[in-house]
C-alpha cells in the first residue's frame, strides 16, 4: 500500500465474467507496447468527455497540488483523468526495490494467487485511493483485480486493481504499466505530470489477478460493452 506522495514537478454495463472463461497462465515479463486488445483509444476518450461526478469530494495529484480531479460514473464504469506517479511496491525485483525506489514498500494491497505480492515491475496495476469521505471505492463496484483501460498518447493498456495509495490523491499505476505506454516507469524520477485517463470497469475480476493476459482478454470484452452501453 501506498503511504509516500510523489510529485513529478519536484522530482523532476456491469460485467462480471466467471474465471472459468478466462486465460489461466500468467505473463512471465512486462508487455513490451501497448495498444491492446480491438477497441481504440479514441473510442473509448470519446465515452468520457464529460464528468458525472460520483465522489463527494475532488483529488489531488500530488500533495503540494490543489483538488481538482473527481471520480466519475458512467454504465458499468467509472473513470478519471490525472497524472501517472509509478508504484514499484510488492515484490522486489531489478526495478522495484529499496536501492531503486525510496520509496518501497515489499507489499501491494491485493496479491497473487499463491498469496504473493504483485509484481510492479512485470504487471500492470492501477492504485486506487485508500477509502475516505472522498468516495469509496468497494460502495462503486471495484475490487482487487479489476480490470482497467488505461489511455495515455493514444495508447491502451489493460490493468488490474492491484494496490490503494493515499486516501486524498489519485493517479499511480506500476512499473510495467507506465512502461508499457511509453512513461518513464523510473520510481523516483519518471511518471506523466497528466494526459492519463483511467476507465475501471465495476465488478470486473480477472483471475489469477497476476495474469495479463486474462487481463487484456477480458478487458478487451468488456471495453466493447462499455462503448455499447454509453
Amino acid at each position: 500500500m501506498r503511504l509516500r506522495t510523489l510529485s513529478l514537478a519536484a522530482a523532476s454495463g456491469t460485467a462480471l465474467l466467471a474465471a472459468g472463461l478466462l486465460p489461466a497462465h500468467a505473463s512471465a515479463a512486462a508487455p513490451k507496447s501497448a495498444q491492446e486488445g480491438t477497441v481504440s483509444a479514441a473510442d473509448l476518450l470519446a465515452k468520457v468527455t464529460s464528468c458525472s461526478q460520483i465522489s463527494s469530494g475532488k483529488y489531488k495529484t500530488d500533495e503540494e497540488t490543489s483538488a481538482t480531479v473527481p471520480v466519475c460514473g458512467k454504465n458499468g464504469a467509472v473513470f478519471w483523468k490525472a497524472d501517472m506517479d509509478i508504484d514499484c511496491d510488492g515484490q522486489r525485483t531489478t526495478n522495484c526495490n529499496e536501492d531503486r525506489d525510496p520509496w518501497f514498500q515489499a507489499d501491494t494491497a491485493f496479491h497473487q494467487s499463491d498469496g504473493k505480492p504483485l509484481k510492479a515491475e512485470t504487471l500492470p496495476y492501477v492504485v486506487v485511493p485508500s477509502t475516505s469521505g472522498i468516495w469509496n471505492y468497494s460502495n462503486a463496484g471495484i475490487k482487487g483485480g479489476g480490470v482497467v483501460a488505461v489511455i495515455y498518447n493514444n495508447k491502451v493498456e489493460y490493468a488490474v486493481v492491484g494496490d490503494t495509495g493515499p486516501s486524498q490523491i489519485i493517479g499511480e499505476a506500476s512499473y510495467a504499466t507506465a512502461k508499457a505506454l511509453g512513461i518513464d516507469p523510473d520510481p523516483a524520477t519518471g511518471g506523466a505530470d497528466s494526459g492519463v485517463t483511467y476507465i475501471l470497469f465495476k465488478n470486473s475480476k480477472v483471475s489469477p489477478i497476476e495474469s495479463h493476459s486474462a487481463a487484456v482478454s477480458l478487458g478487451d470484452q468488456l471495453a466493447k460493452q462499455f462503448l455499447a452501453n454509453n
